[in-house]
């Protein structure tokens, strides 16, 4: 997200009367690969670029064909093996052992469907999940569409476009498929003989959004790293206590008494760091009234269990469910001291409930980073 963020606000920079432009997205990976599908690259005619499509070893030849793209005014699907041995492909010798599609759209301006003009559109939209066709390839006849359309699906209707049933049905079964794994991926179906379509199906999340409740000095590194890292964030606080620093790093400031007033939703984390424990004691219930998928607290472990048990005292006996939902003390085991380290291991925990993931060592991981189409 804070890629297309980055693209996004380097397009609308761009001097649309003297400069062009042409975006190129990773449409599938075999393999593996440093980056992911989705990936994506902002090119400009006088060679500057935003984003990326590689750890920089395949990007210098990317430039060359964005502007290639640029000049013909069509766009093209580039593959790029680095399994091969042979000396003149590109990326030979890097070990990374995939295979790349990359696909170069040259962007009109004027056109408001453009595959920027559409990110936009998405990132607008008040966190919601998008789903989008990026057609990659066509062979056959084809009436309304060409290669580098992209189609916003909101339902059976966004393919009507296609005026052919044997391609709707075939790809809105591709399209079930990609929403039941809630992730993106490549298909091509073949309506009649002579005749198929390649697509990049893409689900966009909404960013994770993270809720700080506190105002203690360990704050400042947590909302900086989670900017760094792309997210968003908001704090919640008494406001008497914030300093001005702090609101210029986060997204949002609420009092505690606006809690409510907050879009939490199932891709927000929230953590409870007042260093008090009545107030977080107060907090606990509120997040967990929230849909919030991680509700942290920082402390030792004895001290949430603590509350955990005088909320049952009281009759707030907070449920098995909830308390899955419940990290305490919160973040990762790495030996963490200091507040910028703190904030690190916190994030890496989210990030890896997020990602449905165990947070452990790569080197002891027996499968693939990355799940391989």
């Amino acid at each position: 997200m804070k890629e297309i963020k980055a693209i996004i606000s380097a397009y609308d920079k761009i001097d649309k009367t003297a400069t062009q432009a042409a975006l190129a997205t990773v449409v599938r990976v075999e393999g593996s690969s440093y980056r992911r599908t989705g990936a994506r690259m902002l090119v400009t005619d006088d060679g500057i670029w935003v984003g990326g499509i590689s750890g920089g070893c395949l990007e210098g030849d990317a430039l060359k064909r964005a502007r290639l793209a640029i000049a013909k005014s069509e766009s093209s699907l580039i593959t790029y093996d680095t399994t091969e041995d042979d000396a003149y492909q590109i990326g030979v010798g890097l070990g990374c052992n995939g295979i790349i599609d990359v696909l170069f759209t040259p962007l009109q301006f004027g056109n408001k469907n453009n595959p920027v003009e559409v990110l936009k559109t998405c990132m607008l939209a008040n966190r919601q999940t998008h789903l989008l066709m990026t057609i990659t390839g066509l062979e056959g006849e084809w009436a309304n569409v060409k290669a580098g359309d992209v189609i916003q699906y909101s339902g059976p209707e966004s393919i009507a476009i296609f005026d052919d049933s044997a391609t709707e049905k075939q790809l809105q079964e591709h399209i079930n498929l990609q929403i039941e794994s809630n992730g993106s991926g490549p298909a091509k179906i073949e309506p009649a003989a002579g005749k198929s379509l390649s697509v990049f199906i893409e689900i966009l999340l909404p960013e994770v959004h993270m809720v700080l409740m506190g105002h203690q000095y360990d704050i400042y590194p947590l909302a900086r790293l989670i900017k760094e890292v792309g997210w968003r964030v908001t704090m919640v606080s008494n406001p008497l206590k914030i300093n001005s620093k702090l609101s210029e790093t986060v997204d949002a400031v609420f009092s505690y008494e606006q809690l409510g007033a907050i879009q939490i939703d199932q891709y927000t984390a929230i953590v409870l760091m007042s260093h008090d424990y009545k107030t977080d004691k107060r907090n606990l219930p509120k997040a967990l009234e929230t849909d919030a998928f991680y509700v942290g607290m920082l402390g030792p472990r004895v001290r949430s269990e603590k509350i955990i048990a005088e909320l049952a005292d009281e009759g707030k006996t907070v449920s098995h469910k909830d308390m899955e939902r419940i990290y305490a003390p919160a973040g990762l085991d790495i030996g963490a001291l200091s507040p910028e380290e703190i904030a690190l291991s916190i994030i890496a925990e989210i990030k890896a409930v997020f990602s449905k993931r165990e947070g452990g060592f790569l080197r002891l991981r027996h499968v693939p980073i990355h799940e391989r189409n």
